[in-house]
């Protein structure tokens, strides 16, 4: 009998390496840590994974001792396959890091996209265009499948120079054409993330693994830049509010403008909508194209390593193939016993080794803000490096860090009576008519208003160095009555990072609503979709209709 391939892992502390294991398991296959250097020669094929920044990455390659050995299994004719940074990392260098080497494998220079014609980081699910044809069967990719991108760097693709034997596939983004796949010999590598790209990622892993992918050194006429299409898809969101109900059990819930108790009539209990796993493997495969918890208990009588939502993302991320955020609690942690102290960016760690792919961060991102505009008020650099955000941003990259606003409208007559504040004309009067509001944001899960708008919020926060934005409403929150266009559509003019819209959603017609006015990145909604009020499947189909381009299931 034929001894079993040995499959190996590459994981220089990058964040989130749980998923690309579970996708493996998914597949049939088991997959081993490279632990020591003489891992590489006990390796038959390695999956090399990557996020975060091309700096920290390289530097984590060489003080493990593992560049030379990397260079050496690949110079043997073993089987690579690079995945994000990891892909990143096999090209000469990168404007992210410019004084950090890369391991010149392929070709060419990663260079940071241009965020002054479109949102960056590329977030969503893009083609990969298949640019040649080989001699030799290649991946198990293309067509009409999307693939989960999330980068702010990229190698351009110019069809020139020795871009012919290595370029595999090609994604439009905007004005820009990148390089999203590399296949040069026994080396492959992809700017997507295929253990997050539901069953077309699955096919390009198992097209690894399964397969003997020896690239011919033919060169082959590729296809003209102009001719890769645009096919980014707006991103439907499921989100799912945890919590502890009075009885212990984690239970998804649902507020009322955030009140997530029943009436009294009704017994006051929390709102029980299901289970959490559960409930977001069903909205995996009913087409969500991520999801989204969000932990509203505190969970301050225990560790943090016995978190259940620790658990729950575990679980999670074995059976669900799609990106995961968290949200709640992500900040610094003191254990009951008084002896162990978390930092954010330990606890964000923590939950990304869970199965996590980002983390969302409520009040302490108001509190960063606030402390940024007194910086800039002082006359000091804003920024110096202690935030939850720039710790976390920098160590697991811009794209890890959402930041989850709450605000709710505070009316007034004229912009001239919040001289402090970002005032806008409101499509919603007050209650005396008035025709301006600015939009307050607040801390603990909306019960703390803070001297603080939106605008002022999101523009520190990405200068700080968040990905996202994930932008509910508290006037909304439950009405169904449709998302808060006039904040989306000035939060999104705002900022260059991309803007989830939530709070609101109450039948398909929203949804394409406030994508056709303003523009924004994804759309988020939960109660409805909990309760099967309006399907995932029927918001797609509604936004394709209407010329909204959206990912299908396979």
């Amino acid at each position: 009998m034929e001894a079993p391939q040995k499959l190996y892992l590459l994981d220089y502390g990058a964040g989130n390496v749980r998923s690309l294991v579970n996708a493996v398991e998914k597949l049939g296959h088991t997959i081993t840590h490279i632990d020591t250097v003489e891992d590489f020669a006990r390796a038959d094929k390695i999956i090399f994974p990557g996020v975060g920044a091309f700096g920290y990455a390289m530097q984590a390659l060489r003080n493990k001792g593992f560049v030379e050995p990397l260079l050496a299994y690949i110079a043997s004719g073993k089987p690579l396959m690079g995945i994000c940074v990891g892909m990143q990392v096999l090209f000469e260098g990168s404007d992210e890091s410019p004084d950090e080497p890369g391991l010149g494998v392929f070709e060419g220079r990663v260079e940071r996209i241009d965020s002054s014609t479109k949102t960056v980081p590329h977030m969503g699910w893009n083609a990969a265009h298949v640019v040649g044809a080989h001699t030799t069967q290649g991946p198990d990719m293309g067509g009409d499948r999307r693939y989960y991108f999330v980068h702010s760097y990229a190698v351009p693709y110019t069809a020139c120079g020795r871009q012919q034997k290595f370029v595999h596939t090609a994604t439009r983004y905007g004005d820009e054409v990148v390089v999203s796949s590399a296949w040069q010999k026994n080396v492959f590598a992809t700017q997507f993330h295929p253990e997050k790209s539901g069953a077309a990622g699955l096919s390009a892993l198992q097209s690894f693994i399964e397969r003997d992918l020896v690239r011919s050194s033919d060169l082959v006429e590729i296809s003209a830049p102009a001719t890769i299409e645009a096919a980014l898809t707006k991103r439907v969101i499921a989100c799912l509010d945890v919590r502890a109900n009075d009885q212990g059990d984690l239970v998804v819930t649902k507020g009322d403008q955030y009140d997530v108790r029943e009436s009294s009539e009704a017994g006051g209990d929390v709102r029980n909508l299901g289970k959490p796993v559960d409930l977001a493997k069903r909205y995996f495969e009913e087409g969500a194209d991520e999801i989204t918890f969000l932990n509203i208990t505190s969970f301050r009588n225990m560790p943090f390593a016995d978190t259940p939502m620790l658990d729950v993302l575990r679980q999670a991320s074995r059976c669900i193939f799609v990106p995961l955020t968290i949200g709640g609690g992500v900040r610094d942690i003191t254990d009951p016993d008084g002896q162990h102290v978390w930092p954010a960016v330990e606890v964000a760690g923590e939950y990304f080794r869970s199965g996590a792919d980002k983390v969302s961060i409520g009040s302490d991102a108001v509190y960063a803000a606030e402390t940024y505009w007194q910086r800039v008020a002082d006359g000091v650099p804003p920024t110096d490096g202690t935030t939850a955000i720039e710790q976390i941003a920098s160590r697991y990259g811009q794209q890890a860090v959402v930041i989850s606003v709450d605000p709710r409208r505070v009316y007034v007559r004229s912009p001239s009576d919040a001289p402090s504040h970002h005032v806008i004309a409101t499509s919603t009067p007050g209650p005396q008519g008035e025709a301006f509001c600015w939009y307050q944001c607040t801390v603990k899960g909306g019960r703390e208003p803070r001297d603080i708008d939106v605008r002022q919020l999101v523009t520190a926060c990405e200068a700080l160095g968040a990905g996202e934005v994930l932008l509910n409403c508290m006037d909304r929150d439950g009405t169904n009555s449709g998302y808060e266009t006039d904040l989306v559509a000035d939060t999104k003019a705002a900022v260059t990072i991309p803007v989830i819209a939530s709070s609101g959603a109450g039948r398909v017609e929203h949804f394409s609503d406030i994508v056709d006015r303003t523009d924004v990145d994804a759309v988020l909604a939960a109660g409805i979709f909990h309760r099967r009020e309006v399907p995932i499947a029927d918001v797609k189909r509604h936004m394709a209709e209407h010329g909204i381009p959206t990912r299908t299931v396979e």
